[in-house]
């Protein structure tokens, strides 16, 4: 089943055209890592699948939400509800945590599904505490972000978008903000989910770990997708930019 659909998605920020036409799709329970140089626009179409950026103009669908971003719709209220549909099939993994610093791990894990989606809270801690396990993290729930190292910070995000129960979870760059020996520990984690039949969308510039997950790899290039297959991509490119960018990426690592 095709969970994702991107079609003719463009984008500009003022004179910059950051995309200009992109086009893919992702199966379910399948991992898609986005590869490119800075300003490819691989952040950009992460972004796009839940309209924290609003595409100027293609189509975007998970599941069974759309947004045709072709068009407006002259009744305001239904592209709001557009994409607040869309919005809730997807959970989301910043490069920078984005924890209510304010609130404990558990407080942070069930704000999204009690507030925005009204579960029950006791329903809503006991999914807290199974996916904290899951993510290595049990005895922590009453922990405050500023107790926790960058690693274990980037976890509990990892858990709070699993809170939502999404269809899709997408990741924008989860160890760009790590120190090196953090780093593993959230791989690992991504890694699991990956085998455990989540449907991603991995936005990464770690290689070697896109190779060893990814059942899709999206190479981006100038806001167009420059080539595109199975992992076999990062070890045989054929595209000549693919080849500049892991030539240098592999011999920088």
């Amino acid at each position: 089943m095709t969970l994702i659909e991107v079609a003719g998605l463009h984008k500009a920020f003022g004179d910059n055209q950051v995309l200009r036409g992109i086009d893919f799709t992702s199966e379910e329970g399948t991992a898609t890592a986005l590869l490119g140089p800075s300003g490819s626009g691989k952040t950009t179409v992460l972004r796009s699948l839940n309209v924290l950026e609003t595409p100027d103009a293609g189509t975007v669908r998970i599941a069974d939400a759309s947004v045709d971003f072709n068009s407006l719709p002259e009744d305001k209220q239904l592209r709001r509800r557009e994409i607040a549909a869309l919005r809730a099939r997807s959970g989301m993994v910043f490069q920078s945590h984005n924890l209510f610093p304010h609130k404990t791990v558990l407080e942070n894990l069930i704000e999204g599904p009690v507030q925005v989606q009204g579960r029950e809270p006791d329903e809503a801690v006991a999914d807290a505490r199974r996916l904290l396990e899951q993510v290595g993290l049990d005895g922590r729930e009453d922990s405050y972000p500023a107790q926790l190292s960058g690693g274990q910070q980037q976890r509990v995000g990892i858990a709070r978008a699993l809170a939502l129960k999404p269809q899709v979870v997408l990741l924008d760059e989860p160890t760009s903000a790590l120190d090196p020996e953090l780093v593993g520990e959230v791989l690992g984690v991504i890694k699991d989910l990956a085998q455990e039949g989540w449907t991603l969308a991995i936005v990464t510039h770690e290689v070697r770990f896109a190779r060893d997950v990814a059942d899709q790899v999206l190479f981006l290039d100038g806001g167009v997708v420059a080539e595109q297959g199975g992992p076999e991509v990062l070890v045989d490119p054929q595209h000549e930019r693919t080849k500049q960018f892991l030539s240098r990426i592999l011999a920088a690592g």
